[in-house]
């Protein structure tokens, strides 16, 4: 998801639009609506602070008790209303920000992308979020700044016409110099975007791989790294400040030479040196206060939009990176991914002329017959596709030829979760959810004693070695054991879920002999408990303990 991948055009704005805004439009034109109206009971407070400032000089202090309760009930109303906008805001970016979370995590977990699980969580937890501001502030400085100036310059005018030509040609400036920043801000944008994924990625592979860093003691080279993407972040988000604060300053320049202009006018009209500039009649001292407090707000509705500008741009870049993940390759599974009762019948698989379609490239895969029970190793080199074809099995990938027959029935859409009620998978990468070893050794919550299983599995000394025994909760990748105890731990999980049919990718894989004997071992043990095993392996030691063995070629 490169910045040269994601260059914005006018398409992509309109679809942006489209799949952020829209979706909300309702309660952002109500809130747009109660904004507008909130800012327009502010030249009612101006008109009565200036009538009660006239009649001060005058000596008419009667005045000031209507004055008061007019500014006073106009600022409670303004704060009711924009108290009222800010709650359809915030509840349109809610619902936007969790339709889209849960679109694309439902998404992910049943095809995942090519994009690493790193970029995929830092656009769920850190990118996703921006959208708030870009709802919440943009599309109601937009319905703002088109109603509100034209409101008071029209006021302005009512009074002076020299004091609105002022704020005519001040206030157009600000738009045109906001947009030429506004550009670089979305170009920043997209590279702080970028730039945040990349980290990401960066870390996630750093922790995997940290006990390799450490036994080949790189781990100041890892660090130096690590700190060189921190720092690339650390000017992309500075860039974004720098261009930021520019808008900002330039906007007040503007705003304060309009501010001022308004008011040596109106100063010099009082006192008396300008004779120009109303409509026939001098400039008042009620008029003129009034002025004064009109111009600064005059500004404001463009200041808003300024801000916004800014959140408009990240929210962009975050759209952006959606509709990259959405347009990417992925493989989606068969199936609903839904509890199922297992499928009837004596178990039996085979593989007749089986194509399996990845992205970008097709594998093809050898024909193979397993009944009940029996063990098979799929041999092979590297990237043949053994992994593949246990993934093919377990109906995680599509096909794109050929046929998987399971107890009789066509593995499909139809018949895939009932098909993996009755198998389960060892991964080559051990993954432990947060939960306890009691609970995650019984993952159907039938209440049964491990033990039966753990010592079937050579495990039962691994578990009795953790100070909390079956209430240890081990890291994700199975912090506390080491790589052979944690496949045992599978394997006793394997035999607690009573599935008849186990699949295990490389279970030997990267142990010592000692250990991988004691897992062989173990699986050996599966067939004498009536499962049948298929496993992917290199290791001619496990081939040979199997029934027999499948070469997979590329």
């Amino acid at each position: 998801m490169t910045t040269t991948q994601r260059q914005e055009n006018p398409t992509a704005r309109q679809r942006a639009q489209a799949r952020i805004i829209m979706p909300v439009a309702r309660p952002l034109r109500i809130a747009g609506a109660l904004s507008v109206i909130a800012g327009l009971i502010w030249p009612f407070q101006a008109a009565a602070l200036a009538w009660a400032i006239s009649g001060w000089v005058a000596g008419h202090m009667d005045r000031t008790g209507i004055a008061a309760l007019v500014f006073v009930f106009g600022g409670v109303l303004r704060a009711g209303l924009d108290h009222l906008a800010g709650g359809y805001l915030f509840e349109a970016a809610d619902q936007t920000i969790s339709r889209e979370r849960a679109a694309l995590i439902g998404r992910e977990a049943r095809a995942r992308a090519n994009a690493s699980s790193a970029e995929v969580a830092a656009l769920i937890v850190q990118k996703l979020p921006l959208l708030q501001p870009w709802i919440t502030r943009y599309h109601v400085a937009m319905v703002r700044v088109s109603v509100l100036p034209a409101v008071l310059l029209a006021l302005t005018f009512w009074y002076s016409w020299v004091a609105g030509l002022v704020l005519l040609v001040a206030g157009p400036l600000i738009p045109v110099f906001m947009a030429l920043v506004g550009k670089a801000a979305e170009d920043e944008s997209r590279r702080q975007m970028d730039e945040i994924g990349s980290m990401n990625a960066m870390l996630m592979d750093r922790l995997s791989a940290m006990l390799d860093i450490r036994l080949l003691g790189a781990a100041e080279r890892a660090a130096a790294d690590f700190g060189g993407r921190a720092e690339a972040l650390r000017i992309r988000t500075m860039a974004v400040l720098r261009i930021a604060f520019l808008s900002s300053t330039v906007l007040e320049f503007f705003s304060a030479v309009g501010v001022a202009m308004v008011a040596v006018f109106v100063g010099f009209t009082l006192l008396g040196a300008i004779r120009f500039g109303s409509w026939g009649t001098p400039l008042g001292l009620d008029a003129g206060i009034f002025l004064l407090l009109i111009a600064p707000e005059f500004f404001q509705p463009f200041r808003d939009l300024a801000a916004a500008w800014h959140d408009r741009a990240a929210g962009l870049s975050v759209v952006a990176d959606l509709d990259a993940l959405d347009a990417a390759d992925r493989v989606a599974f068969v199936g609903l991914a839904e509890a199922a009762s297992p499928m009837t019948g004596p178990l039996a698989l085979a593989l007749s002329g089986t194509v399996v379609a990845l992205p970008g490239r097709k594998v093809v895969l050898p024909d193979l017959r397993l009944r009940a029970p029996e063990t098979l190793a799929l041999t092979g080199p590297s990237g043949a596709g053994k992994s593949t074809a246990l993934a093919a099995i377990a109906g995680l990938v599509p096909l794109s030829a050929g046929a998987i027959s399971v107890c009789g029935h066509s593995l499909d859409h139809s018949t895939a979760d009932a098909w993996r009620a009755r198998i389960t998978l060892i991964p080559q990468a051990p993954h432990f959810p947060d939960q306890t070893l009691r609970d995650w050794l019984d993952p159907d919550g039938g209440g049964t004693d491990p033990w039966p299983a753990l010592r079937q599995a050579e495990a039962a000394g691994i578990v009795q070695r953790l100070r909390a025994g079956l209430d240890t909760r081990l890291g994700e990748s199975g912090g506390g054991v080491s790589g052979g105890e944690a496949r045992r731990l599978m394997i006793a999980r394997a035999i607690l879920s009573g599935r008849e049919l186990i699949l295990a990718d490389e279970p030997t894989a990267d142990l010592d002999p000692e250990t991988a004997a004691q897992v062989i071992r173990a699986l050996v043990r599966l067939k004498d408990d009536g499962h049948s095993l298929i496993v992917a392996t290199h290791d001619p030691v496990l081939a040979a303990a199997m029934d027999r063995s499948i070469e997979v070629r590329a």
